[in-house]
């Protein structure tokens, strides 16, 4: 058990970019794909990580501060401190949960695709933190630490669920063939989009307003290009931020996230295209009832949609807007402010790269997402606390936007309370969806058969 755990430390101490280029270059090898061909998809993946990775590091630096900037001069005075994901991950896998995930993670995924019920082999292993996380939380909640991977299988099967169904509007409204997101952050978000997505559709008037970045752009040239967009917007935040004529160098700066990121994004499908097509092959030719298969990977693989950039910057003071002004929120967002592009990702394509309605759902899930953070901000500390966590200077309780926010790391949470109760309905959910899913498959292979033999 020692040598497994030391070989699990190893893998999550590796980092997403280097854990990606290998796993994309032993799988590209295991499908067919030539060693070489394999090798270079595979450092593709990892170099396209590292440069949306470093895009979001130069916007956490340059928004942090100017966040920072507006919380003292509005003001503001919460007492729970938004610490961002890298705590959280680093809070999530230092559980005793998070020391087995990425097993539990592989079991559960196999299990699933041996009975048919995910289409997605879900290669994302660095993320699975998302589900640590859960999986703590029930822990924490329960004082059971089997009832927390429970908690993180359960967490797992939805999310890969979630990642199927998605799939095919990733590929319309993004470009992403053959590619899920089964995000443990990113999914988490879906069924609230669809519900608040489905309520519009039933407000006149409000239904029919549509927003489309592209025809913006080709209705008002280089005033509806990234570059200008995310000039502005970042220009407006440093005015708000009292940068006085220093807001011009963050808005270029936001100018050059909105221009760079896609490109970024565009390199790393580059690495992920031999491996789509070698992995289509490969299920195509043995596992031909299985209907279609994709790629589960990280939800940066979508971040360079410029809709997505462009109504993520516009929440950012929106954010600390609805953060001052909701009743019983206690959160301070700060350290997941930069975090915010990868909550709609598959938002927008589900609102059909409508801006309007993803900035409208977008509003909806960040001001549930604080009130679900400061519910449980008392646990978030406490699972700090027993992981030997820094506090922040000053700080008493601490949360997130990126997983504190979680509505289905909330919803679990909270059933878990039922304890043993709790978790038989959590089990019995899982396996009712799972069931439907195996029942969407067959037919989905059944249909794909037929075609093909028209």
């Amino acid at each position: 058990m020692e040598i497994i755990l030391k070989v699990i430390g190893f893998i999550q101490n590796l980092g997403s970019s280097v854990m990606m280029a290998v796993v994309v270059t032993l799988l590209g090898i295991l499908f067919g794909t030539k060693p070489g061909k394999a090798l270079r998809a595979g450092l593709t993946v990892g170099v396209g990580l590292v440069g949306i990775t470093t895009i979001f590091g130069l916007l956490g630096e340059n928004l942090g501060p100017a966040t920072q900037a507006m919380v003292e001069r509005y003001g503001f005075s919460l007492s729970v401190i938004d610490v961002g994901w890298p705590a959280a991950s680093a809070i999530a896998m230092a559980t005793n949960v998070g020391a087995m995930i990425i097993p539990l993670g592989l079991v559960v995924n196999i299990v699933m695709l041996l009975t048919n019920t995910t289409q997605t082999v879900n290669v994302d292993i660095w993320n699975y933190w998302h589900f640590a996380f859960t999986g703590a939380l029930v822990a924490g909640v329960t004082g059971n630490i089997g009832y927390g991977f429970i908690a993180a299988a359960v967490n797992m099967v939805i999310v890969l669920i979630i990642g199927d169904l998605t799939a095919p509007a990733v590929a319309k409204y993004n470009g992403l063939e053959g590619i899920s997101i089964p995000h443990g952050f990113s999914g988490a978000f879906v069924p609230l989009a669809w519900l608040t997505d489905w309520v519009i559709d039933h407000i006149p008037g409000l239904k029919d307003v549509d927003f489309n970045f592209e025809q913006v752009q080709k209705k008002f040239g280089v005033v509806g290009e990234p570059i200008f967009i995310g000039t502005v917007i970042g220009t407006v935040i440093g005015f708000l931020a009292g940068y006085g004529t220093k807001a011009l160098g963050l808005g270029v700066t936001m100018g050059a996230v909105l221009v760079l990121t896609p490109k970024m994004a565009a390199l790393l499908m580059e690495g992920l295209l031999p491996l789509s097509d070698a992995a289509s092959g490969f299920i195509t030719k043995h596992f031909a009832n299985r209907g279609k298969m994709y790629i589960g990977l990280d939800s940066a693989v979508g971040v360079g949609n410029p809709t997505t950039l462009a109504i993520s910057l516009i929440l950012v003071p929106l954010t600390l807007v609805l953060a001052l002004i909701l009743p019983g929120n206690k959160v301070l967002p700060f350290g997941d402010l930069a975090s915010i592009p990868y909550m709609f990702v598959l938002i927008l394509p589900l609102c059909k790269n409508n801006g309007f309605r993803a900035l409208i759902v977008g509003i909806v899930s960040l001001a549930s997402g604080l009130y679900f953070a400061t519910d449980i901000a008392a646990l978030h500390t406490q699972m700090a606390i027993e992981a030997s966590f820094a506090m922040p200077e000053g700080a008493t309780l601490i949360s997130s936007i990126c997983d504190g926010a979680n509505p289905l790391a909330w919803v679990l949470t909270k059933i878990s309370g039922l304890n043993t109760v709790g978790v038989i309905i959590m089990v019995v959910i899982a396996v009712v969806i799972a069931f439907f899913n195996r029942v969407r498959i067959l037919k989905e292979a059944k249909a794909m058969k037929e075609a093909q033999a028209a």
